[in-house]
């Protein structure tokens, strides 16, 4: 069977852009009061915010949406093994549909080849996206903890702004958190799996996952 490739690459060109789009509402700059800033996710409704531990270890942590208002933000969690760490915003009674949570993918269902979007704010680019391919998935040893950590790796590395942003499945649902401190020069997540196990544990509630 013969492939179009300019109706093939229209139709992924319209996916992308869609799964873009709608990715922007649930992501955050956090500022932590140094030059530059990282990326965040809106993990759960209230301003619950996922992001890197590195990202928030020095300074008074700021959220804000992208190209929007800055919200008061306190650090509520944090696990610099896993380089994860769990904002809480003061959202000032603001309704849930201003700040709406991600989709949750279960990351368990990955597998090696699938695209996926990885968005951040790469070198202060704010609300930047780049396609990546899931080279592999396994374990990572880090030092001090006693288990290894599961990882999403993918075939390009990341740049400063991209650490705590989502990376994405082209259904738009969230695989993993990227970190720049696990993975090094390598693109590399946290599986949403992984992070929705820390959110449960800090927040004593699991997250819905969606089938996307």
């Amino acid at each position: 069977m013969l492939i179009d490739i300019v109706d093939l690459s229209n139709t992924l060109t319209e996916a992308f852009t869609a799964v873009f789009q709608r990715a922007q509402r649930s992501l955050v700059v956090v500022h932590n009061g140094r030059d530059g800033a990282g990326a965040g996710v809106i993990w759960q409704p209230g301003g619950i915010v996922v992001t890197n531990h590195h990202v928030v270890a020095r300074g008074k942590p700021r959220i804000s949406l992208v190209g929007d208002r800055e919200y008061p933000t306190r650090l509520i969690a944090k696990d610099p093994q896993i380089d994860l760490a769990i904002l809480q915003a003061d959202t000032a009674g603001e309704y849930d549909s201003d700040l709406p949570a991600a989709p949750i993918a279960d990351s368990r269902d990955l597998r090696v080849g699938q695209v996926a979007l990885a968005i951040g704010h790469p070198w202060g680019q704010i609300g930047a996206v780049a396609a990546r391919i899931i080279s592999s998935l396994g374990e990572v040893a880090v030092r001090g903890r006693r288990s290894s950590v599961s990882v999403i790796r993918t075939d390009v590395g990341l740049a400063p702004g991209n650490s705590g942003g989502p990376l994405m499945n082209v259904s738009g649902g969230v695989i993993g958190i990227n970190t720049m401190i696990i993975g090094g020069d390598l693109g590399v997540a946290i599986p949403s799996h992984v992070v929705n196990a820390f959110v449960a544990e800090t927040l004593g509630q699991e997250v819905p996952q969606v089938a996307m």
